[in-house]
């Protein structure tokens, strides 16, 4: 395991509101900068207001204009978690609110790419006939295919939830809470946070306009597990209005209020519904969504969550487990070709370059950005893999991944300015991208690039690094804590789960599955044992684990049988001498 330098979070003077609560309860919210209970409570009313998202206005008028008029609507999605959530809360929505011609389009990434593409703008045409196109998790930056849609007299609705550009695209209405004087507060919606609030806000403006008289109107509340997934699967900072969204979500699949695609995908996953966490949406059903639109056609992810029946949706639960499965090889395969790539390269901790870029003709552009944050995470440096854009190879593509303080648009960016026709075409944020280049402007864009990162990179962003919440009392070890912790979430990208450090003795240990490592332990201030398991564990590493180790860990309970015990999860370790 690589070393790493252990920060304590800084924890300000702990509000007076926070002070009743748990004493590392109160030290964890106020280093998260939590001021007030009402924003532990997360309730619906404290939600921003729809009112203050630009362009709403337009919106809804361009809505109950297609409504009234039984247009055709069709949603153009993404082909990730996000993208899929959008879309499938879009098509549920507009039916339940009364839409009759509402269909759906996915570009294949592989053949279509990211976004409304003059490409996919023309497959709609000829196959959808839509008088309406809503896009959900995309658009912002789609100017041509915007205007070859307009173009053939079609009305454009953008949501979006991603950087935008210089230039807008022309569309009929934009909702995008990043786009230029937008007031609304919160700017880390994800896409399908913008769609319910646009549909929520088209619910509210329809029943203004005697719409859904004679007829129920739909509650969008219903949806908020949808929501909740797409939230955690894109991983955007978990502010507090996303928090709501996403406590609020979790509370509804947990009482079994949720679609069936969600429980089925949790059954797969085997997670117990009434017991789910936030992080089970992210490392259980995204990636066997993801699975979809990285290696076939995100419609199968999409059609498991529109799915009314249980039965049907379990069968798609399955196809999508199965997806992943393979998903996963085709990841091992490629990431361990990766590394024994740079082991040839014999870097050293000292030679190790400020950036790290991969390329290889027999890699899987479905899998390239989960390999590259695998590296990114191994080595701590900024990593972009590409592999093939086509059966020519005369174009890769590549999925960037970055380190904080280290903003990988933005070195893209410089790069593409400095040396015009180096690359494609490029488009991301801060911690993840996505670039188009020829093949033959690999090797020169790779030294460019790492000039670019070594330019802005300091030494202290260079060094590998955990954020902790400092130690914890012994007596505070305790399955109370772990309790009140696992309760005290929904915890999260920016609102990270507490992670603690500590020196113990190891009394036992033994491996569960070939990579999982049990540990017995003690506390050296305490007599009682404590059980640890630190998951997906390098066996060389943890060969013979030391007698005496100090630890960062999460403390979490551990049910079996029926029965709760307080256990430590093991994020990362050092020994220290007897």
């Amino acid at each position: 395991m690589p070393p790493k330098l252990l920060k304590v979070r800084p924890v300000p003077a702990i509000p007076s509101a926070l002070q009743g609560l748990h004493p590392v309860l109160a030290r964890v919210y106020a280093a998260r900068g939590v001021q007030s209970l009402e924003e532990l409570q997360h309730r619906l009313k404290s939600l921003a207001s729809s009112n203050q998202l630009k362009g709403l206005p337009v919106a809804l008028d361009l809505l109950a204009t297609t409504l009234r008029e039984q247009q055709r609507i069709l949603i153009v999605g993404d082909f990730d978690a996000d993208g899929a959530t959008s879309t499938a809360l879009a098509v549920l929505a507009l039916r339940a609110i009364g839409a009759r011609y509402v269909d759906y389009l996915v570009p294949n990434r592989f053949k279509f790419g990211y976004g409304l593409t003059p490409e996919i703008v023309d497959v709609a045409l000829a196959e959808k006939r839509p008088d309406l196109i809503i896009t959900v998790d995309n658009g912002i930056s789609s100017r041509e295919g915007v205007a070859r849609a307009k173009a053939a007299g079609v009305r454009v609705l953008i949501t979006d939830h991603h950087l935008t550009g210089k230039d807008l695209p022309d569309a009929d209405a934009i909702l995008n809470p990043n786009q230029p004087d937008c007031p609304f507060p919160s700017k880390n919606l994800c896409g399908v946070g913008v769609v319910f609030y646009l549909l929520a806000s088209l619910v509210t403006h329809l029943k203004g306009q005697g719409w859904f008289e004679g007829r129920v109107a739909p509650n969008m509340t219903d949806y908020l597990d949808i929501v909740a997934l797409g939230t955690v699967a894109d991983v955007v900072p978990l502010d507090a209005n996303n928090r709501i969204l996403v406590a609020q979500g979790l509370e509804r699949i947990r009482q079994g209020k949720c679609r069936p695609g969600i429980a089925a995908l949790l059954r797969v996953g085997k997670r117990e519904l009434s017991t789910l966490q936030a992080d089970d949406l992210g490392f259980t059903i995204a990636p066997r969504l993801n699975a979809a639109g990285r290696l076939d056609d995100m419609a199968h992810g999409i059609e498991c969550l529109l799915a009314d029946s249980p039965m049907m949706a379990q069968q798609l639960a399955e196809e999508l487990d199965a997806l992943n499965i393979e998903r996963r090889e085709i990841e091992s395969a490629m990431q361990r070709e990766a590394l024994r790539i740079l082991d040839r390269l014999d870097w050293a901790p000292e030679t190790l370059p400020s950036a790290v870029t991969l390329y290889e003709p027999g890699w899987h552009q479905g899998v390239i950005g989960i390999v590259a944050g695998r590296l990114k995470d191994r080595f701590h440096r900024p990593c972009i893999v590409f592999a093939p854009a086509d059966d020519s190879g005369l174009t890769i593509k590549g999925s960037a991944r970055s380190i904080p303080g280290i903003h990988m648009r933005d070195a893209i960016e410089r790069v593409a300015t400095q040396y015009p026709g180096l690359i494609t075409h490029f488009g991301g944020h801060a911690m993840a991208a996505g670039l188009t280049l020829p093949a033959d402007n690999f090797f020169e864009f790779s030294e460019r690039f790492r000039e670019a990162v070594t330019e802005v990179a300091t030494e202290e962003q260079l060094t590998a690094s955990l954020m902790t919440d400092g130690e914890l009392d012994p007596t505070h070890l305790s399955l109370t804590l772990a309790e009140q912790l696992r309760q005290g979430g929904p915890w999260g990208q920016a609102f990270p789960e507490p992670l603690f450090t500590g020196e113990f003795i190891r009394v036992d240990h033994r491996v569960l599955k070939e990579k999982h490592m049990k540990l017995t332990l003690k506390h050296p201030g305490h007599g009682a044992t404590l059980e640890a398991i630190a998951f997906n564990t390098d066996m060389v590493d943890w060969h013979e684990p030391p007698e005496r180790l100090l630890l960062a860990y999460r403390l979490d309970v551990n049910t079996f049988r029926g029965e709760s015990r307080v256990q430590m999860k093991v994020e990362y370790w050092e020994p220290r001498p007897i």
